[in-house]
């Protein structure tokens, strides 16, 4: 068995607004400081470990784990993970 590290990132899917990002946006805005930001998005990341048999077995639990946990509003949030071995 192998050890993996795994990030999950959660994001909203695009065209689905970003309260978060949009307050931080105004905040540089409004200080006058960091004139060239334009756009900010938010996300959220889980890091983990896993142990599985090789990359692709890793791969796929990670994904029944984000499924199974519901980690994420599949009609507004889109999901991306990496996996790498230790």
């Amino acid at each position: 068995m192998a050890i993996f590290d795994v990030h999950v990132i959660i994001e909203n899917k695009p065209g689905i607004s970003d309260p978060e990002g949009d307050t931080i946006l105004n905040d540089l805005v409004l200080k006058g400081t960091h004139k060239t930001v334009s756009k900010i998005k938010t996300a959220k990341m889980l890091k983990f470990t896993i142990k599985e048999k090789d990359k692709k077995s890793a791969q796929s639990k990670v994904k029944e784990i984000c499924d199974d946990l519901r980690i994420y509003n599949p009609m507004v949030s889109k999901v991306t993970y990496t996996v790498t071995q230790e």
